[in-house]
């Protein structure tokens, strides 16, 4: 599990610049992949993105200027290879709620991890298709939809538990040469009820949601690891 140490706590009002960078959507996704698959160079990052190796290695250095990317150990003297810092971007929700910027910063970084979910389900069934994972992941893989009817409080006890759940079975699996890296993205946003004289079809959303379990079998801070 992620420590205290590996987590950029991101402040509005001390990190506004650093926020500033962050809204550029190949910076977000830059970090993501150097999060998810380790150093490398903006020539590796430019042939995975379709971008120029110029464009990567600007973005790389304005992302190294807020202290979200540094200098990797090098190969060579000839290349020059970055590594994140960090390994999670964390902030308060009711500390980003302070400016409109902040704000409309935190709903970019959700929209970016939506996207790392898309990401992720092309690329997982790819690997399943082709064999680049075992079929004893095909079960446990999934989505889980579901709509409970929580207070405030108890939608932040969840999300306590589920930290501490994670933490526990991150470190029993640490050492286990089974383990494989698995993109966790889980999410509580409260709506308010619909009027049913404006909603279009309130029942039509409700439907499709609450037929799209596809979890496994059964057995408030923002944090963006994508």
């Amino acid at each position: 599990m992620v420590s205290e140490e590996q987590k950029r706590v991101l402040d509005p009002e001390r990190d506004a610049a650093a926020l500033k960078a962050l809204t550029h959507p190949l910076r977000i996704r830059l970090l993501g992949m150097l999060r998810q698959d380790g150093p490398a160079t903006a020539s590796e990052l430019a042939a995975r993105t379709g971008e120029t190796s110029a464009s990567t290695s600007y973005h790389l250095r304005v992302l190294a200027k807020y202290a979200f990317v540094a200098e990797a150990e090098h190969r060579d003297r000839r290349e020059r290879r970055w590594r994140a810092v960090h390994s999670v971007t964390s902030w308060s929700n009711r500390a980003m709620e302070a400016t409109p910027g902040s704000r409309a910063w935190v709903g970019l970084s959700r929209r970016a991890q939506i996207e790392h979910l898309e990401e992720s389900l092309a690329r997982h069934e790819a690997d399943i298709a082709e064999g680049r994972l075992g079929r004893e992941w095909v079960e446990p893989s999934g989505i889980s939809d579901l709509m409970p009817r929580l207070t405030p409080e108890s939608l932040t006890e969840l999300w306590e538990v589920l930290d501490r759940k994670l933490e526990e079975l991150a470190a029993r699996d640490a050492e286990d040469p089974r383990a494989a890296q698995v993109v966790f993205l889980a999410a509580g946003l409260p709506l308010a009820p619909r009027d049913p004289a404006t909603a279009a079809d309130p029942s039509a959303a409700a439907d499709l949601s609450a037929a799209a379990d596809t979890s496994a079998p059964e057995g408030a801070e923002g944090e963006d690891a994508s």
